[in-house]
């Protein structure tokens, strides 16, 4: 405890003290913002520590420089280009603060990068937080463990310690290293915003979803996700996930646990199975439900009013499709697209489905495909969210559609709002777009920074001179994201409502994994 001594109301610099030890960051930039980079959270989860939840780390003596970003955890992508070295020993975290006196209590804003659980990290140049700090809040990233290192259930790992979900756990991990340290960087950790993209929006979801999160942040933002659940189900359960892990073990010589740890981290990364044609709750290690971190399918939880009664922002992408071609329904011809959604919703369905998908031609049935990808891989979930959560609690939520396009970003696709969000308008790799951003752009990613500033501070996103954004009911009313920013009505209600039907106590349904 000696290091925070530092952390007086005396002007912030460089150097702060945390409970393992000051650390030393880079100078403010021209905005006035201090960045902290590569600071350790918990303890390498290497060696023994492999598949075991988050240690403290060691403390250290003297200054620690925070200069860098930390390793990247290892990814499943092959080809990962996202910068920076990947490694095993990667919990590590990144704060940015243009507070100037530790006792100013500003907002708190930590993001959860996205990647399917398989991939990414907290040093994508697209999610640098040192914008958003200048509009007035702390902003944490992190990076989490991936894959077969942070959800690896087993039988023998449950003799240890409730086993799988190593990942979420880093998270709640990191959310008390914000309870605990981010007072001695300006913010106040009585008012911590929780936001993420895709995987990074599940998240959030699963999280207030979990009692072992309560207290550790007052709001949430989710961006393009909601529940880690669609046309493959909800989190693998308690056995499957353990069936996973008996067969992973197997495959590698009948290994016991002591094996796979002491095996080298690269050739375990590379024996885990997964695809992006598939996905991840089939296809790899990804979150189960461990009665542990997760003790139920989030969603049915939300159903039944038991996740944290927290403010909540959230949305979805015109076209979240783009990404996901690959698991979507055949969409050659529209007679092959009728015969694979007759074996998905039942022939008594699909009088329904067409008035929504609808495939009176190749074309129309091929963009009926896309759209229906892009509602099952996210669209209706986060739907899902803001209904659930506005129906059982008594707290404020908002809810948004982003179809911006621009020569910049030609396609609304899954990830783009990304870098509206956080204000850097890197290029937007994911679509192939290398055009630069211009003026209309940048108002737009200025808006949408205020909003979410505004929400983080106080729960509501509304301010001066943005336009109006009404809070979220039964109307199904969103903030549409478009070259004009106003309240429309969900123009995929239709869709989403032909979807939620099929769900039973929250859950879609499980034989739709078989359907190709």
């Amino acid at each position: 405890m000696h290091a925070l001594k530092a952390s007086t109301a005396a002007e912030l610099g460089r150097q702060i003290g945390t409970h393992a030890g000051f650390v030393r960051g880079s100078p403010r930039d021209a905005h006035g913002v201090l960045a902290f980079k590569g600071i350790p959270y918990a303890a390498p989860p290497v060696g023994p520590l492999r598949w075991r939840a988050p240690q403290p780390p060691a403390p250290w003596d003297g200054v620690r420089d925070a200069l860098v970003f930390g390793a990247g955890c290892l990814s499943a992508l092959e080809n990962d280009h996202r910068p920076g070295p990947r490694d095993e020993d990667c919990l590590y975290l990144n704060v940015w603060t243009a507070a100037k006196h530790a006792d100013e209590k500003r907002p708190v804003m930590v993001w959860i990068h996205g990647g399917g659980f398989q991939f990414g990290s907290s040093s994508n140049p697209a999610t640098d937080g040192g914008a958003l700090a200048a509009k007035g809040v702390v902003v944490v990233s992190f990076n989490y463990r991936l894959g077969i290192f942070g959800f690896f259930a087993h039988p023998y790992l449950d003799t240890e310690a409730p086993s799988g979900n190593y990942g979420l756990q880093d998270q709640l991990m990191a959310l008390r290293w914000v309870r605990a340290n981010i007072a001695g960087f300006g913010g106040d950790p009585d008012n911590v915003t929780l936001f993420g993209e895709s995987a990074g929006a599940m998240a959030v979801g699963i999280l207030m979803a979990s009692p072992r999160a309560h207290g550790l942040f007052h709001k949430a933002i989710g961006q393009s996700g909601a529940f880690w659940d669609g046309r493959h189900g909800p989190l693998q359960t308690f056995d499957e996930a353990r069936a996973r892990g008996r067969a992973f073990a197997r495959q590698q010589g009948n290994a016991s646990i002591a094996d796979l740890r002491t095996m080298p981290a690269i050739r375990l990364n590379a024996a885990a199975p997964w695809s992006f044609k598939s996905s991840p709750v089939v296809a790899a290690f990804s979150p189960s439900i461990d009665h542990h971190v997760v003790p139920d399918v989030p969603a049915r939880r939300f159903l039944r009013g038991e996740q944290m009664q927290i403010p909540l922002l959230a949305g979805w992408n015109a076209t979240e499709e783009f990404p996901f071609a690959a698991q979507s329904l055949p969409d050659q011809s529209a007679k092959a697209f009728l015969a694979a959604a007759e074996a998905m919703f039942g022939r008594e369905r699909l009088v329904d489905f067409l008035k929504v998908y609808p495939a009176g031609s190749d074309a129309e049935a091929k963009a009926s495909a896309a759209a229906l990808t892009g509602d099952i891989v996210v669209g209706e979930q986060c739907w899902q969210w803001l209904r659930l959560h506005r129906r059982s609690g008594h707290v404020s939520v908002y809810g948004y559609l982003f179809s911006y396009t621009s020569p910049y970003t030609p396609i609304a696709s899954h990830v783009t709002e990304i870098p509206f969000v956080f204000g850097t308008l890197t290029p937007q790799q994911v679509i192939g777009s290398t055009t630069p951003p211009v003026e209309q752009d940048r108002a737009l990613a200025r808006t949408m920074m205020s909003y979410w500033v505004n929400f983080a501070s106080r729960g509501n996103p509304n301010g001066p001179g943005l336009p109006p954004w009404p809070g979220y009911d039964e109307t199904d009313v969103v903030q549409n994201f478009d070259t004009t920013i106003e309240a429309r009505p969900n123009p995929h209600a239709a869709r989403f409502r032909f979807l939620d039907s099929f769900r039973r106590d929250g859950v879609l349904p499980l034989r739709w994994r078989e359907v190709r």
